[in-house]
């Protein structure tokens, strides 16, 4: 299996014994030609396995035309990972109707700094307060809602703290979402059914994969 860290978080010990993992930087999903280039090298380096599970979506194209001569890749039908932690992208597609402009964290993410107050405060560090301002507003302005997913029933609730926190101290709305693992759940016990996108050894993933269903 490779995918992101922030997904790797919401795995919890549930990977099958002798399962291989590379969890890759967060970082990336910021240069999706760089996620490409990452992501091939890592498909091409895996041997003996039959299947290549990816913990990521379409990921602005960066799984576009990933391909294993040997090995079938499954990716999950989603823009990109909120569809994953939401659980489906059809879910995901209700929440933009319902309040387009949300950021969104989980667990993964405020552990590995993608969340825009960590962001703010790092301007403010090297920029002053002045041009963190200036850089927020003309990142974040499109955004009024930030949202926390809450994946699973176990206590995150310093991470829901945390988001509302982040939320008042940037002058968002906070809200919790109720998420789930289905999607990671059945990509790991090989249910890979129309929330998938199946690519067969020495073919490709092309945008119309994404598009079904």
């Amino acid at each position: 299996m490779i995918a992101c860290m922030t997904v790797a978080d919401e795995l919890d010990g549930s990977l099958p014994e002798g399962t291989e993992t590379a969890f890759l930087e967060f970082g990336l999903h910021s240069f999706p030609a760089k996620l490409k280039v990452t992501l091939q090298e890592e498909i091409d380096r895996t041997e003996g396995v039959d299947a290549i599970l990816l913990g990521y979506g379409l990921c602005s194209m960066a799984t576009l035309g990933l391909n294993s001569p040997n090995c079938t890749l499954v990716i999950p039908r989603v823009h990109d990972c909120i569809g994953i932690f939401l659980g489906s992208d059809r879910r995901y597609k209700e929440e933009i109707q319902q309040a387009p402009g949300t950021y969104y964290l989980t667990k993964g993410w405020i552990e590995h700094g993608g969340d825009p107050w960590k962001v703010y405060e790092k301007w403010k560090e090297e920029h002053g307060e002045r041009m963190a301002d200036l850089l927020y507003k003309k990142t974040m302005h499109n955004y009024t809602r930030l949202a926390f997913i809450r994946t699973t029933e176990e206590d995150q609730e310093h991470y829901i703290c945390y988001a509302r926190s982040a939320a008042e101290n940037l002058g968002l709305k906070h809200e919790v979402v109720h998420g789930n693992r289905e999607i990671l759940k059945k990509m790991l016990a090989g249910n890979w059914d129309d929330d998938f996108v199946v690519i067969e050894p020495g073919t490709q993933p092309v945008l119309t994969d994404f598009l079904k269903g």
